[in-house]
């Protein structure tokens, strides 16, 4: 056969091969985000009341390509402090692979370190195929279905500006082979006082039923700054016996100026 045939051949062999991999999808959403980029860093303070028991870390190390897209690398990560591990340690992790231009995952995982419990979790998400895979088998899931972490990313991407407190947007969650509603209430508005410093912040309220950051018996309620950015200044989360407070201690590689900070 002539090697320009064989050329020609394996060439499209490999596009065809390629075209299996990764079935094109033309009309995925595209969100434009104003308010995150790899690079960012926030850290915050974990509290107990009075004492805090632990230090968190939201950060965008890098983008990665996964199934043929580019995707946010998105760690989040809760550890307590050293003067805390004899009574309760807790090294969490939390990873999702995030799309950079649709804001959905591709990948999540979830290795939780608290006490004597252990938990590792991990889910693939096709979709392409609107499909979910985990260790436990192959589940339907619907469009632009979120972990979430990405749920989180993605809300800081919504337009507040014409909400009024009790509105709310509806998201869908998947955890542990089950799909779950993810309602995220407007609240309000309000000036907060963190170590971070004083900020003009919008309040919401993310009903999470399952598969949260934080275990929760009540409600989870959201400080983010008040600008493009809508990086979270402050989170407060009831649990069974008082409550725990994640405010801000500092910040980097924000995609622009942070404007809501009180100077």
């Amino acid at each position: 056969m002539n090697p320009n045939k064989i050329f020609t051949l394996l060439f499209l062999s490999a596009l065809m091969l390629s075209s299996n991999l990764y079935p094109q999808k033309s009309d995925f959403r595209v969100i434009e985000n104003k308010a995150f980029e790899v690079g960012e860093k926030l850290t915050f303070d974990v509290k107990y009341g009075f004492v805090t028991a632990g230090i968190a870390v939201m950060e965008i190390p890098s983008v990665k390509k996964m199934s043929g897209r580019d995707v946010y690398h998105i760690n989040f990560t809760v550890n307590s402090v050293p003067a805390f591990d004899s009574f309760y340690k807790v090294r969490d992790r939390y990873e999702s692979y995030v799309d950079v231009e649709g804001i959905f995952p591709w990948r999540f995982e979830q290795h939780i370190r608290e006490g004597k419990y252990k938990r590792d979790y991990s889910a693939f998400f096709d979709q392409r195929r609107n499909k979910a895979k985990t260790k436990k088998g192959t589940y339907d899931i619907p469009e632009n279905v979120l972990d979430i972490v990405s749920a989180f990313y993605y809300t800081r991407v919504i337009d507040f500006s014409n909400m009024k407190p009790g509105d709310k947007v509806s998201l869908v969650n998947f955890f542990k082979e089950k799909t779950y509603p993810l309602d995220v209430v407007y609240l309000g508005k309000e000036r907060i006082t963190v170590s971070a410093g004083t900020f003009d912040c919008i309040i919401i309220e993310p009903l999470v039923k399952e598969g949260g950051l934080f275990k929760s018996e009540g409600n989870i309620i959201i400080w983010l700054s008040d600008d493009d950015l809508r990086i979270p200044v402050k989170v407060k989360t009831k649990v069974l016996i008082g409550s725990i407070d994640a405010e801000l201690t500092s910040y980097e590689g924000l995609k622009s100026e942070l404007l809501s900070r009180v100077k």
